[in-house]
């Protein structure tokens, strides 16, 4: 009843004023605390700009030395958590694993507010929440996490049992580096929800996880892999690609709704996921499959812009490194937790509840 202007799903709607991100789809720009996110990406690494988002600046030798070692030590399941995911039938997806050996971190002293060790601590432990369900999965029993590794390279050494490639662990912390922090996302929004009634840190981040899980938001990389694979060759590439568009569907990995010229993350990618996968025949068919999308979507979008998003090569970098496709989404989530915790770090820090109106369009009683 009420004759507020309502804008569906919040869009162009500021609800926050927040440093840790800029993100400009307009420009194609993405900016970390006063730095190129792609610059970030090819020069630095996963612990360095996690430094970054929570303290604020990049560390000096002894800042990442410290930021590492605390990373480390705090990647250890506690033993009730092993004994919930073990109990978990096989058939219930890997976020829902996540999101539910999340919820179980809550231990006492995750009140309010938040802190940057319980942030640390947290982050450390999602990758091996997914790699100890993975060797479960696998029939392999679970890899503790090791000391001497970083913190990707360790993520991959308990994924796939076996000492990680260098080059797949370049590859792969580019793309934690690029999907740390994008922004007033959905998931990200639900963390600072949560956090504004005060409640505590797990339950912001149980919810974020949540928010990722919708095929909406962290699905597309591997649409994009069911999607090359369905293509199989380069000749069937044109073919394929009009028949989809003849029908009006959308091609996986092309278009973003913020981004309205070149994702940024999407070109830094590129470029690491080529240095990766020369050579490489799934990788050759993937960019080719690029090529003839993007003149296709114009002949038959003139002037829509729909260029390769970050997906598009996320899902390059992630087959080349061995990753299966329902491990993408919760990689994702390895990563972005970064920022979620920073966004409810910031929240903290000057809170008020996040509640927002609706207009009433029921019938009055008589």
């Amino acid at each position: 009843m009420s004759g507020n202007i309502v804008a569906i799903g919040l869009e162009g709607i500021v609800v926050a004023e927040t440093d840790l991100s800029l993100v400009d789809g307009q420009n194609g720009l993405l900016v970390y605390r006063g730095h190129w996110a792609r610059d970030l990406a090819i020069h630095h690494t996963f612990e360095e700009v996690a430094h970054l988002l929570w303290y604020g600046h990049l560390p000096n030798e002894q800042e990442l030395g410290r930021l590492k070692d605390a990373l480390k030590a705090n990647r250890a399941l506690p033993a009730h958590v092993k004994a919930a995911i073990d109990a978990i039938p096989a058939d219930v997806d890997m976020m829902s694993v996540l999101r539910s050996g999340v919820s179980l971190l809550g231990e006492s002293g995750h009140g309010w507010p938040p802190t940057l060790d319980q942030v640390i601590a947290l982050t450390a432990k999602l990758p091996t929440i997914v790699a100890y369900r993975k060797a479960r999965l696998d029939g392999r029993t679970p890899l503790e996490p090791r000391a001497d590794l970083d913190h990707t390279a360790n993520y991959l050494y308990m994924l796939k049992g076996e000492e990680p490639n260098p080059a797949h662990v370049r590859a792969l912390d580019a793309y934690l580096i690029l999907t740390q922090e994008h922004g007033l996302n959905a998931s990200t929004f639900t963390a600072r929800v949560i956090a504004s009634t005060q409640s505590d840190l797990i339950s912001a981040i149980t919810g974020a996880i949540g928010s990722l899980k919708g095929p909406l938001h962290g699905g597309a990389p591997s649409e994009v892999t069911e999607m090359i694979e369905a293509i199989g060759t380069k000749e069937n590439a044109e073919p394929w690609i009009r028949a989809k568009l003849e029908k009006g569907e959308r091609l996986m990995g092309f278009g973003h709704r913020i981004y309205k010229t070149i994702d940024p993350r999407a070109k830094a990618l590129s470029v690491v996921a080529a240095e990766l996968s020369a050579g490489d025949p799934w990788f050759d068919l993937a960019t080719h499959v690029e090529k003839v999308g993007m003149q296709l979507l114009e002949e038959y979008k003139p002037g829509r812009k729909l260029h390769t998003n970050v997906e598009f090569f996320a899902a390059a970098v992630m087959r080349a490194v061995g990753l299966a496709d329902e491990l993408f989404t919760p990689t994702f989530a390895v990563s972005r937790v970064v920022g979620w915790s920073a966004h409810v770090l910031e929240q903290a820090k000057n809170n008020r509840i996040i509640r927002p109106q609706s207009n009433y369009t029921g019938s009055m009683p008589e």
